[in-house]
């Protein structure tokens, strides 16, 4: 007989689009099956990583268990990537509502429904969870198990009074915010990327602690929406791995956006004094109605049963796996952000391919050979793929860098949006591909057409020879790599064209 139905999850706010949610991704009325008697594969954890790896793997023709205690979708759907980008874009409205003026557009006060952003966020997660659902999972012929899941030995997992056994598995629990312990900050109360979605109410004033992405995509969002936003980073700037001039436009932007940015400094100490929460910042005071904590994430390894499975992991690293994601154990590999340093949606879902190709198939894909692009979504956007100018050098690798200013893209001048730059590196004398920067408006997107480039092995020449639509922000990537082409015609090739021209004509 199946077994009893699993216990409801709850939101908060609970209204007709967190129900909606809820049962798509952990229904009410969800029974978990019978466990089969081996399965080929069988997933802990239905984040990005695990619905791909679940899907992937059945749609091969393999027998599948997906094993998820919370919300199917993960961190992305539920908590990150969706709920923070349907914010962002309402955010966008806002800022382009108030200079909207500059295109001889009078819109007169500008007046943000806070409410009614979140509503809209809630009522979108609700209809892209579709995608994630369990029915879907189930419906694509994979045995959906709701509940905590733990190893109890090398090749059998654990869910309620269920026992799966599988010839191999996949951990894909993902991360989690990481809190640091500041004096103080517990008893006070904060907000993470797990609890912020669930304002109905905008704070007055906000303290952002971590300028790395989330940090400062919140902060910019919330200051555009009509809070008073204070961002503090222990580095000299935001986004300290990427390019400083890079980082620097977007940090220029937050400030017209009126955020006040505390860098090189850390909280020491956190209070409440009557209705504030009071952060200590080296020998200044922050008075603020509410506190998100942003400085990075951990791995979800504890209550696995990793160490019954002898699987090796690292509290702060994750899963120990090799370039190909296997783990200790040669049964299990381990793909996302539990196991992987380069923590995005995108390379949660290109690990899981990995693992499935290793996993049912006697290969050897490997970790080493992805291309993996990123972005932050501020405005304007930064992304960024292959190596930066710095790591080249320390590597030993002589670049040449093309660079085009977003100044002077025909579309980024009629749009306004001229801040911002194409930066493309290429091995010294050739125009391979090593590494690009983005920074400007849809940079995320632009991005990809040089990732692309990098991954089949297509040079900047002939990026350059590509025709790219007029007028778009594309044209920036276009003449920075006609910015190559250029250097292809040395003294010696002129001086040939010269005679050429002067013997033909």
């Amino acid at each position: 007989m199946p077994t009893q139905p699993i216990q409801p999850m709850k939101l908060r706010p609970m209204d007709v689009y967190n129900q909606s949610l809820v049962d798509r991704v952990h229904p009410r009325d969800w029974v978990n099956p019978i466990p089969a008697g081996r399965y080929n594969l069988v997933v802990l954890g239905a984040g990005a990583g695990g619905l791909v790896t679940a899907m992937g793997a059945a749609g091969l023709g393999a027998r599948v268990a997906l094993v998820e205690r919370h919300l199917m979708g993960g961190d992305c759907l539920n908590t990150g990537c969706v709920p923070s980008k349907a914010l962002i874009r309402s955010a966008r409205a806002a800022a382009d509502a108030r200079r909207a003026g500059q295109f001889g557009v009078i819109t007169g006060e500008v007046t943000v429904d806070f409410p009614a952003v979140m509503e809209r966020m809630r009522q979108l997660r609700a209809e892209i969870a579709q995608a994630d659902a369990a029915a879907r999972l189930r419906d694509a012929g994979v045995d959906v198990f709701l509940g905590t899941g733990t190893f109890t030995g090398p090749d059998r997992l654990r869910v309620g009074e269920q026992d799966l056994r599988f010839h191999k598995a996949v951990v894909a629990t993902g991360g989690r915010p990481w809190v640091p312990p500041i004096d103080g900050l517990a008893e006070a109360g904060f907000l993470t990327n797990e609890q912020v979605f669930e304002l109905t109410q905008l704070p007055g004033r906000l303290a952002v602690i971590g300028g790395g992405p989330i940090g400062c995509e919140l902060a910019q969002a919330f200051q555009r929406l009509g809070a008073q936003v204070s961002l503090v980073e222990g580095e000299a700037g935001i986004l300290p791995r990427e390019d400083p001039d890079a980082a620097q436009i977007v940090q220029d932007s937050l400030v017209r956006d009126g955020v006040d940015l505390i860098l090189g400094a850390t909280v020491s100490s956190v209070r409440v004094d009557g209705g504030d929460k009071v952060l200590t910042v080296g020998d200044h005071q922050i008075r603020v109605d509410k506190i998100l904590v942003a400085v990075g994430r951990r791995p979800n390894v504890e209550g696995l049963g990793l160490e019954q499975a002898g699987v090796a992991f690292d509290i702060r690293k994750g899963v120990t796996v090799d370039d190909t994601l296997r783990s200790s154990n040669p049964k299990i590999y381990a793909v996302g952000d539990v196991a992987l340093p380069v923590q995005f949606t995108h390379t949660a879902d290109a690990s899981a391919r990995i693992a499935i190709e290793n996993a049912i198939f006697p290969t050897s894909a490997r970790l080493s050979a992805l291309t993996i692009p990123w972005a932050t979504f501020t405005d304007p956007e930064l992304a960024h793929v292959g190596l930066y100018g710095h790591q080249a050098q320390a590597r030993g690798i002589e670049l040449d860098t093309y660079e085009q200013s977003m100044a002077h893209v025909d579309r980024a001048i009629l749009d306004r949006e001229t801040e911002g730059f194409v930066r493309i590196h290429t091995r010294r004398g050739s125009d391979e591909i090593l590494g690009a920067t983005v920074v400007g408006p849809h940079a995320g997107d632009l991005i990809s057409e040089l990732t692309v480039a990098m991954v089949g092995g297509v040079g900047l020449g002939t990026v350059a020879k590509a025709i790219h639509p007029y007028p778009t922000m594309a044209e920036g990537i276009k003449r920075a790599a006609d910015a190559y082409s250029r250097t292809r015609l040395t003294p010696a090739v002129a001086a040939l064209m010269g005679r050429w021209l002067a013997w033909s004509w």
